[in-house]
């Protein structure tokens, strides 16, 4: 009797086929096989919230290669991911192939091991529909969101832009901590800090115990301290327990390789999938922090093996997050005897993260002293010093987890009643600081506490909100760009109600009561979008959003002097004459000259002379095409003809977003002009293919057939053979399709 198993990766089938008897055959899906139309809201039927789904561009052989191998096999395994994802993937596979009348059954496992896979091939299941359902529920909600809200935005701020369900409240999130920032007004204060020696000549370095904000307190401080003897008036010594934290949620594995790693939370995912696949770890998308008995025991083996037997402590964690599903797993080594493990050095890290982490938190608590010493003046009229320390004495499991130890600040020995010899004492002016910005790692943590979205999702989330340029990484924290803030301000003055905190946690909690087949489908979506839609349509006569408000008054026109107001562009926020379009005059935003056209140099080539400036969607550079230079190679752009005068013909491109624009060398602008770039003739119409940079971004054309050109496609290196690859992939429509008039 011969047997499919069909998972989703190659890597997976890989790994495995080499637990299985000749009488498997194990396939790959290659993740999704269908999903909705990509064009428009007619992927639903709004009548009772049904998808229309297609087969994904590129998975027909392979749904074709699934079926043949079918036919001859006696039984049909699904074995994708133990998720609603997977289940879902699992389902559409059922549906997309016809496996006729042979069986066709559901199987899960947790971790790539034999005795897992063998455990579950024992027990196949069929299609658990409640969990397909709410996948489904999840998708079909964020197109209808998604659609309409984007739509929405690209009338009334900007074409191209977007939103979501979960990922507008994450840009509120960052957007409302940038205002608080910007409303935060500094306080001075003063740090005192006093240099000592013991009596057996050993530095001791104390710190006020109070913060002055006047400085003629703080000099006097300082004063009193320079001009009178000191001594220890106590020492504190506290022993304290530090308790392991629970294996690893998918969340907490972000947040912890950020901070230790410096992985994004999309690179921490991709790597722990290729951990998964090659069977080294338990499954990586959970929110329990449950251990198997089995994997306790095989802990505590470890444990005795490498640091005693008198350092085990098996331990039970109760999972905090409401939805979690206990079945699953925390995420742990699938062999907790091996400490190393992966292929690249970043899988080895993340590996040895979750390693780590997993057997720490079947060990004994660590000990540690922790001392704090106090200080002052003969006659006690200055607020103490102190100064604070810890050493470990009994490491625990911090054997097994020695990063997240942190730093030991040993003290001197001293005793009550010693004199301290003073170095130096002084005073440093401080001002208190604003709330900090969400690193990735805090704005994961920000999410799960919010319960917004799932652990599973908060990748994608973060990196779109950086791919539409809502926010940017600064040294490694996410501040929201002057689109990002005009967005969320728009959403929020709108739809307020439909990205807050409260509505987004209800609604995943409303999927999960349809996982638990508590509630219906077609209920929870028509509960939802009847009212939203109806929103939707009384916000289309609304202004643009692109008018910000008014400018500080002292700020004038530079043209007729007359009243500024803040306006939304390609490249940001600027200052535009109320007058507008009466008035064309414009200011940057902090009130600075917009900047005026600039001779860059001339143009090796074409002797040309090349300029640089400031247009509608941003800076760029321009280059007069010469009479007597004119050939093939150098393309003029199409002017409208004036039979008036005779305009030069000109070439124009862009200034990429990274550059700015006051930075520009002739070498660069000889490179950005080498654009449009002809990159031959197409084989079927023999119609030359030209890349180019236009208002949406980098683009190829054939024949007036626009095909934009996404990473890692570069408009100034894709060759003939690539570009005819691209237009041979079936046509992505954007847009919405113009209602019939009735």
């Amino acid at each position: 009797m011969t047997k499919l198993l069909i998972v989703e990766s190659p890597a997976k089938a890989k790994t495995i086929g080499k637990y299985l008897g000749s009488e498997y055959q194990v396939v790959a899906s290659v993740g999704h096989v269908r999903d909705l139309p990509k064009s428009n809201k007619k992927a639903i039927d709004m009548d009772h919230f049904t998808p229309h789904y297609e087969v994904s561009v590129g998975k027909e052989k392979i749904l074709h290669e699934i079926e043949r191998l079918a036919k001859k096999s006696d039984e049909i395994l699904l074995a994708t991911d133990p998720d609603r994802e997977g289940e879902a993937i699992a389902w559409h596979i059922a549906e997309a192939v016809d496996f006729g009348k042979k069986p066709v059954r559901r199987v899960v496992f947790h971790e790539i091991t034999k005795d897992a896979i063998v455990e579950a091939l024992e027990h196949p299941r069929d299609i658990d529909e409640n969990l397909r359902r709410a996948q489904e529920a999840r998708r079909v909600l964020d197109r209808l969101v998604g659609y309409d809200l984007s739509g929405i935005i690209w009338k009334k701020v900007r074409y191209g832009l977007s939103a979501g369900r979960v990922q507008s409240p994450a840009l509120r999130i960052v957007v409302e901590r940038e205002r608080e920032i910007k409303a935060f007004k500094p306080e001075q204060y003063f740090t005192i800090t006093a240099n000592t020696k013991t009596p057996k000549k050993t530095e001791l370095s104390l710190v006020c115990s109070i913060e002055p904000r006047e400085q003629k307190e703080a000099e006097r401080i300082v004063a009193v301290g320079k001009r009178e003897s000191w001594n220890i008036l106590s020492i504190e010594e506290t022993e304290a327990k530090r308790s392991p934290r629970a294996p690893f949620t998918t969340s907490t594995l972000q947040q912890t390789a950020s901070t230790r790693l410096g992985f994004s939370p999309s690179r921490t995912m991709r790597t722990a999938q290729k951990l998964y696949e090659a069977g080294l770890i338990t499954y990586m998308r959970t929110d329990s922090t449950t251990l198997s008995k089995q994997a306790i025991g095989q802990i505590a083996s470890t444990i005795e093996k490498m640091f005693g037997k008198d350092l085990v402590e098996v331990r039970i964690f109760t999972t905090k997050s409401k939805n979690a599903q206990e079945a699953h797993e925390a995420i742990r080594p699938t062999n907790a005897g091996r400490s190393c493990a992966g292929h690249t050095t970043e899988e080895k890290n993340l590996y040895s993260l979750i390693w780590a982490r997993a057997v720490a938190s079947q060990m004994r608590d660590a000990r540690m002293m922790r001392t704090k010493i106090l200080a002052n003046v003969n006659s006690k009229s200055i607020p103490d010093f102190s100064a604070n320390g810890s050493r470990t004495i009994f490491q625990g499991w911090l054997g097994a987890d020695p990063g997240a130890r942190g730093e030991d600040v040993e003290l001197p020995k001293v005793t009550q009643g010693d004199k301290l010899e003073l170095i130096n004492i002084s005073s440093l002016e401080k001002f208190t600081e604003p709330p900090s910005r969400y690193s990735e790692a805090g704005l994961v943590k920000e999410l799960e506490k919010r319960g917004i979205g799932r652990p599973s999702t908060y990748a994608s989330i973060i990196k779109t909100l950086e791919d539409r340029e809502y926010v940017t990484k600064e040294n490694r924290n996410l501040r929201p760009t002057d689109t990002g803030e005009v967005v969320s301000g728009f959403l929020e003055d709108n739809f307020g109600e439909y990205i807050s905190d409260t509505f987004t946690a209800e609604m995943e909690d409303k999927l999960d009561f349809i996982a638990e087949g508590k509630i219906g489908y077609e209920k929870t979506l028509s509960d939802f979008y009847k009212p939203f839609a109806k929103d939707v349509k009384s916000k289309e006569k609304l202004a643009k959003a692109t008018n910000l408000g008014s400018a500080d008054p002292k700020l004038k026109c530079p043209k007729c002097h007359g009243a500024m107001i803040i306006k939304l562009g390609r490249s940001g926020k600027f200052l535009s004459c109320s007058l507008y379009p009466d008035c064309d005059g414009a200011l940057m935003i902090d009130g600075t000259e917009m900047p005026k056209d600039k001779v860059i140099g001339i143009h090796p080539n074409t002797g040309g002379e090349i300029t640089l400036k400031n247009g509608k969607y941003g800076p760029y550079v321009e280059m007069v095409i010469l009479e007597e230079i004119k050939s093939q190679e150098i393309k003029p752009e199409p002017i409208k003809k004036n039979k008036r005068s005779k305009k030069p013909q000109l070439r124009r491109a862009s200034v990429p977003k990274e550059i700015k624009p006051e930075e520009v060398t002739l070498d660069q602008a000889v490179h950005f002009l080498s654009l449009p770039r002809e990159l031959g003739t197409h084989p079927e119409t023999n119609k030359m293919i030209t890349a180019n940079i236009g208002r949406f971004g980098p683009y190829i054309v054939h024949d007036t057939d626009f095909r934009s050109l996404k990473k890692p496609d570069d408009v100034y290196t894709i060759i003939l053979s690539r570009a005819l690859e691209i237009l041979k992939e079936p046509k992505k429509r954007r847009g919405f399709a113009r209602k019939k008039k009735e």
